[in-house]
């Protein structure tokens, strides 16, 4: 197995606990190794940092599976952690729809593994866990005796390690277009279609946090996709919901879902630019008691940052002069490069050009089903507040 150095003065992230090593951090070699390939990595001065898999045309050039040298990687390697990580979902309650896995949270990264229910979702995203997808598929058939396995492998990042998109089986084919049940509703999910892996799980603890405040209310949803949250306000009591979404294909879909859940006289959806009708409805003088906002993520970009900020502000901005005194915002980013910290700082910029002041009521991430590592940031990365707009 091939032997790689990190440089002196760059190694400490790594060493201290994050499993991404960029081309930049490594100094000397010894062996060689083909793209994808299993390596060893150690400190400048030769004592083992851990073993993972390298690909020389991505920027992280290595990502570390273990840290632990005696360990193997093999298929039975891939079975254990799916199923460590499997133990540690039903441990906190996420039994019938979960993240099973999310990468670097589970020490497995650039994979990631939606369960919703019988049926799983799989996307590898770089070279390494690539070439460990069958022992993958196979720890997801012994562990669950899956309905059906579905690969979302149309991603440009795969690109950036050499590797085409693509999308399609790893099972016996199955009707993609499923109902999955969450917080006692039903919802339409398209595996094969749909955005991401076709439903976005991380918000499901979020949506049961906006009971109190939806009830008896008008609630606008603006970027709702497929009205998850407009039928969880529905469910909590709301008077009349109304989504929003540029994709008429989503909305097509939410309103199906408004329809399987028995709300298509509360449920109301638009297509419609969120960005324009917020800002056009805010001049006209309309006003609902409850403001959703959970738009797609701004930018994947550094030098895209502040634009995401400017976007993150006007939006909310825009929904507060929507709000009637008293009434709630319920804000969303999912822009891993956006902090917590930033998107408060934006969201209080807002309020003061609003001129409006917020009452915090929920400060919240994504749920416990997308594991949190403190020393890697990048597994933080969904914001959800909930404010009353005075």
């Amino acid at each position: 197995m091939a032997k790689f150095f990190l440089r002196k003065k760059i190694g400490d992230r790594v060493v201290n606990g994050h499993p991404w090593i960029f081309g930049n951090e490594l100094g000397d070699s010894d062996g060689t190794a083909e793209p994808g390939d299993i390596v060893e990595v150690y400190s400048y001065n030769g004592s083992f940092v851990g073993k993972g898999y390298i690909n020389p045309a991505s920027q992280i050039r290595i990502r570390l599976l273990t840290r632990d040298k005696q360990e193997v990687i093999d298929d039975q390697f891939f079975y254990k952690r799916i199923n460590d990580a499997w133990e540690y979902r039903k441990q906190l309650g996420y039994i019938e729809n979960c993240r099973l896995i999310f990468g670097e949270a589970d020490m497995l990264p650039a994979l990631v593994i939606d369960k919703f229910n019988d049926y799983f979702v799989i996307q590898t995203l770089a070279l390494g866990i690539e070439k460990w997808k069958d022992a993958i598929v196979a720890a997801l058939n012994k562990i669950f005796s899956p309905k059906g396995i579905y690969e979302r492998n149309d991603v440009s990042v795969r690109t950036l390690e050499g590797m085409e998109q693509k999308k399609g089986f790893l099972s016996a084919p199955f009707d993609t277009n499923i109902i999955l049940n969450e917080n006692g509703l039903k919802f339409h999910v398209d595996i094969e279609n749909g955005q991401k892996t076709g439903y976005f799980l991380d918000q499901q603890d979020n949506r049961r946090a906006i009971a109190h405040v939806v009830k008896d209310a008008d609630v606008l949803e603006a970027f709702c996709y497929t009205g998850t949250f407009s039928m969880h306000a529905a469910k909590y009591g709301a008077k009349s919901t109304l989504g929003l979404d540029i994709s008429e294909n989503a909305i097509q879909i939410a309103r199906n879902n408004a329809t399987l859940n028995g709300f298509e006289d509360i449920s109301k959806f638009e297509t419609t630019n969120a960005f324009d009708v917020l800002k056009l409805w805010a001049k006209e003088g309309k006003r609902y008691d409850v403001v959703m906002l959970d738009p797609p993520a701004f930018t994947k970009s550094r030098e895209n940052i502040q634009k995401a900020v400017t976007g993150y502000k006007e939006i909310n901005l825009r929904a507060m002069k929507l709000i009637k005194p008293g009434g709630y915002l319920v804000t969303a980013s999912c822009t891993n490069l956006v902090s917590p910290e930033m998107f408060l700082d934006t969201i209080d910029a807002a309020a003061k050009d609003a001129r409006r002041t917020l009452r915090q009521v929920e400060w919240r991430t994504q749920s416990a089903d997308h594991p949190i590592i403190r020393n890697i940031q990048s597994t933080q990365y969904l914001k959800f507040l909930i404010a009353q707009v005075l």
